[in-house]
């Protein structure tokens, strides 16, 4: 009976000192699997705003989602007080912030091409073209929607 109650102080003590490391450590992979997410996800979400009108099935998707982003940067911007707004980067940001980083830029965009490249962009280029491409996309979008939209109604 003392032997027994020997092996279950000896694993109690063990789990006592392995389980903080073991919650701290899952904790951090925790972190690490939600900023792998966000960056597919958010990389994603970009890709098709970009070029998700060459595709007939998805133009309405993308110029709807092309229009909630456009309405976040704007919107959104203005009640938080930063144009260019994203709540996808705030998210991804507080996340990298539990991950120990810091001095992230504004920019979700310039954050991907510093973090894939490894250079240190210029926030206004990368900011400049970002808008220039969302316009160029938004136009193209919305054009080849209603282009569709006439060619449909006229059948």
């Amino acid at each position: 009976m003392p032997f027994l109650l020997w092996v279950v102080c000896c694993v109690t003590f063990c789990i006592l000192l392995v389980l903080p490391n073991f919650t701290e450590t899952l904790s951090v992979m925790i972190w690490h699997i939600l900023d792998i997410f966000f960056v597919c996800f958010h990389s994603l979400l970009i890709f098709f705003n970009l070029f998700g009108w060459m595709w007939k099935r998805t133009r309405i998707l993308n110029l709807i989602v092309l229009s909630l982003t456009g309405a976040s940067w704007l919107f959104l911007g203005l009640i938080v007080g930063t144009l260019g707004y994203c709540p996808l980067t705030d998210w991804h940001f507080r996340i990298l912030e539990n991950l120990g980083k810091t001095d992230l830029p504004d920019s979700y965009i310039k954050y991907l091409a510093d973090r894939l490249t490894g250079l240190d962009f210029s926030p206004s280029l990368v900011d400049k073209v970002t808008l220039y491409l969302f316009l160029g996309a938004f136009a193209i979008s919305l054009s080849l929607n209603v282009r569709d939209y006439i060619r449909k109604k006229h059948k």
